[in-house]
């Protein structure tokens, strides 16, 4: 897996499934955090994220007044995120 960033995007390539991953997307995410109030982060070939990151995602959105707009690009993910009610918490959007 493999985070990069410009401005207040985030793009996550590969499939989100360590732990090494998670502390890889949290340090890119917190510093954009610090500046930006919306990221936009895209996913676009993930199966799968772990619990870690979402609850991670949903600290940031209810906690720390972040809005997060997802965009993914596989049905997969998208479901598991309709399945747990982070659809609409996430902005997520099919690529």
């Amino acid at each position: 897996m493999e985070v990069s960033s410009a401005a207040n995007n985030v793009k996550i390539t590969g499939n989100i499934k360590s732990v090494a991953d998670f502390q890889s997307i949290k340090s890119t995410i917190d510093a954009l955090a610090k500046t930006h109030k919306n990221i936009a982060i895209n996913i676009p070939d993930s199966l799968s994220m772990t619990s870690s990151v979402i609850g991670y995602f949903n600290k940031l959105v209810l906690k720390d007044n972040i809005t997060i707009t997802m965009t993914i690009g596989d049905v997969k993910l998208i479901e598991l995120l309709t399945d747990l009610n982070l659809e609409s918490v996430f902005k997520v959007r099919k690529a």
